[in-house]
């Protein structure tokens, strides 16, 4: 391996103390050598997603927050701290996919091969200047392709399609969609025209359904709309779908949508069945954009579910050759179907200013922050 090689590097670190206070700061820690069949990747940029979100500021109360020494500190409210037991007192690495460029390799002939080129990467730890992975867990990136264009190919595009696989192989027809008008929702609408698979895309405001009906979307329901159930049963009876991806979590939406699917079932006619339509509707739990109780009113029947969906478990469900064709399709299509877009680009240090700190959790639709490691070195 060459002299220039990194020994140390800066990485985004996140602790929850013993006495509940939640500590943010730039650890400088050792760069692993690559092994035979690993590679070094100079770290280009990890997006900010939710999920990268709920482990870097875990449930602190960011109006505590302060920035001095270095760190960022904020309390974590007593009543939390029992759900965050398991992490208290150890210093984590946060970023769970990102992209740069491989500035060494192991002596495999497969490490050797991706020497100086660009790879998107999954596996945790990528808010750091370097990350060593095995060669054959990165994602080669076309030659055109930039890190910021690479950064965001495994978390989302992996989810959507997760999503249209999921519906597949459970035997449903078409898929619904919350808080659709994020990232992740733009590429779900992409991969269900160009499938074929009817989708119903629930937003929150006028602004976002528009970002959606301009790529193409037929179905796209306000739910702050005063006639939001009566379009809900509409567009589930013009769909058939009885499947849902929620990404809100808390409050009413989800037993809305049961409901709804409910209603369109038995708007098929047949015989009376004081216990509901045959037909089973489910609703999978992807996200916790409201940390509010998920309300149930128990009007749909008794053929319904209600369960969590995480990317992690579908992959392993799926196997390694089905989550390779899943891997293939997102490089084909990075640039079209599967292209992310960012408001910012912030560097480790600027990942720790309260002001970005506090745009980049506010969690708006639309917005999306790429952190840079190397931006400023």
């Amino acid at each position: 391996m060459a002299d220039a090689t990194p020994t140390k590097g800066l990485q985004l670190r996140s602790l929850i103390t013993q006495d509940g206070t939640l500590e943010l700061s730039l650890a400088e820690v050792a760069v692993q050598a690559p092994a035979a069949d690993e590679i070094l990747v100079r770290v280009e940029g990890s997006p900010l997603n939710p999920s990268d979100l709920g482990l870097l500021l875990g449930p602190a109360d960011l109006s505590t927050a302060k920035a001095e020494g270095g760190k960022v500190t904020a309390k974590v409210p007593e009543a939390f701290m029992r759900a965050v037991a398991a992490r208290v007192g150890e210093s984590m690495p946060v970023g769970n996919e990102g992209a740069g460029t491989v500035i060494a390799a192991g002596a495999d002939a497969a490490a050797q091969a991706l020497l100086g080129k660009k790879v998107a990467m999954l596996g945790g730890a990528m808010y750091a200047q370097y990350r060593t992975l095995k060669a054959a867990d990165v994602l080669p990136l076309p030659a055109d392709a930039s890190a910021a264009d690479g950064a965001s190919c495994f978390v989302n595009p992996l989810t959507a399609l997760g999503m249209v696989e999921t519906m597949k192989k459970e035997g449903h027809k078409a898929l619904v969609h919350t808080a659709a008008a994020s990232n992740l929702g733009q590429m779900l609408v992409k991969i269900c025209l160009k499938d074929g698979v009817e989708l119903v895309n629930i937003v929150r405001s006028a602004e976002q359904a528009k970002i959606l009906t301009d790529i193409g979307a037929k179905h796209v329901l306000d739910s702050t709309s005063p006639r939001f159930m009566e379009e809900l049963v509409a567009a589930l009876s013009a769909t058939d779908a009885t499947l849902a991806f929620d990404a809100i979590g808390g409050g009413k939406l989800v037993s809305q949508i049961l409901s709804a699917m409910e209603q369109a079932q038995n708007a098929k006619g047949g015989a009376y069945s004081r216990y509901g339509s045959a037909t089973h509707k489910q609703v999978y739990i992807y996200g916790g954009l409201s940390t509010a109780p998920t309300e149930l009113a128990r009007s749909f029947g008794m053929a319904w579910g209600l369960g969590g969906w995480l990317l992690t478990y579908f992959l392993m469900k799926a196997g390694p050759a089905e989550t390779q064709r899943l891997r293939q399709r997102v490089a084909d299509e990075l640039k079209t179907t599967f292209a992310s877009h960012y408001t910012a680009e912030i560097s480790l240090s600027e990942a720790l200013q309260l002001d970005t700190i506090a745009r980049y959790n506010a969690k708006t639709t639309g917005t999306k922050y790429l952190v840079n490691p190397s931006k400023g070195l």
